[in-house]
C-alpha cells in the first residue's frame, strides 16, 4: 500500500541547493533527493495505477526521467509541481503502453486481501477500503488523477491546475463529476451500511 497522507507531509524539504547539486550530478545529492521524494511518487503512481507492481514500474521510470531531467529544472515552478508533473505523465504512458500489451485486468481480479485478524470489524473496514479502491481504479484517469491530487496528496485547486496543465475550472468540474461518479459506484456500499 502507499504511504498515508501523514507520513508524506513528514518528507524533508527539497531545497535549492540540492537541486543545484542534483543538476551538477552529485550522487549523494540524487540519493537525498530519492529518499525526499520516493514514498509520494509512489504513492500516486499506486493510486493511478491501482496495482504495487505497475506502481513500481512507474516509480522506477520517474526516477530514471528525474535524473535525465534534473537539468531542465528551471525553478519557474514550485519543484513539487514539477516532480508531480513528471509523475502524472509518465502514468498516462504507462497506461497507454499496457492498453497496448495486455488488456486491462478486471478490478476484482487486481484485489489483494491482506491479513487483518479475524475480527470482523476489521475486514468490514477492510472491504469497504478496498470498495472504494476499487471504484477510484474505474475512473478514468481525468477525473481519477484530481481525486487522487486532491484527497491523498492536499493539493489545492491552484496546484492541481499547475500540475495537471489546466485552468482552476477545469479542475473543480473534473473534482465534481469524479465525486458524482463514486457516490454513483459506491450507492450499493452506502445502502449495504445503512
Amino acid at each position: 500500500m502507499p504511504a498515508s497522507v501523514t507520513e508524506l507531509r513528514k518528507e524533508p524539504a527539497v531545497d535549492r541547493g540540492l537541486l543545484e547539486a542534483c543538476r551538477q550530478g552529485d550522487r549523494e545529492a540524487l540519493r537525498v533527493l530519492f529518499d525526499a521524494t520516493k514514498d509520494r511518487v509512489y504513492s500516486i503512481a499506486f493510486w493511478y495505477c491501482g496495482d504495487a507492481a505497475s506502481a513500481k514500474d512507474v516509480s522506477q521510470e520517474v526516477f530514471l526521467k528525474l535524473c535525465a531531467r534534473i537539468g531542465q529544472f528551471r525553478g519557474d515552478a514550485d519543484f513539487g509541481t514539477w516532480l508531480y508533473r513528471l509523475v502524472v505523465n509518465t502514468c498516462i504512458d504507462e497506461r497507454r503502453r499496457r492498453r497496448r500489451m495486455v488488456p486491462l485486468m478486471k478490478a476484482e481480479a487486481r484485489r489483494q486481501i491482506t491479513g487483518l485478524g479475524p475480527q470482523e470489524h476489521l475486514f468490514a473496514r477492510h472491504q469497504r477500503s478496498e470498495a472504494v479502491h476499487v471504484a477510484l481504479a474505474q475512473l478514468s484517469p481525468k477525473l481519477r488523477l484530481p481525486i487522487v491530487l486532491r484527497y491523498l496528496e492536499e493539493l489545492s485547486y491552484e496546484e492541481i491546475a499547475a500540475v495537471l496543465g489546466c485552468g482552476k475550472g477545469t479542475v473543480a468540474s473534473r473534482l465534481s463529476r469524479g465525486h458524482r461518479e463514486l457516490a454513483r459506484r459506491l450507492a450499493a456500499l452506502r445502502e449495504a451500511l445503512e
